[in-house]
């Protein structure tokens, strides 16, 4: 498990991590949390502009690294 990003959220077998040579490991553990915390922030949101969405990403990401603290 990697300690920044929680790891792979949806872990793969050893037989199915790979396709045409490439090894997949899909979304990390962090950008699932933070994914899933991004409609609650956008919902709070009255205008939708750059800096917003901009600002609200990054809200998403310090609340799934917030939540991956909270696994230890």
């Amino acid at each position: 498990m990697n300690k920044e990003t929680g790891g792979p959220a949806f872990p793969l077998s050893q037989h199915g991590t790979q396709t045409l040579g490439m090894h997949i490991t899909g979304m990390t553990l962090r950008d699932y949390f933070a994914a899933k915390a991004m409609p609650s922030i956008l919902e709070q949101m009255d205008v939708c502009n750059g800096n917003e969405l901009k600002n609200s990403a990054w809200i998403a990401y310090q609340m799934a690294d917030a939540m991956l603290e909270a696994r230890k």
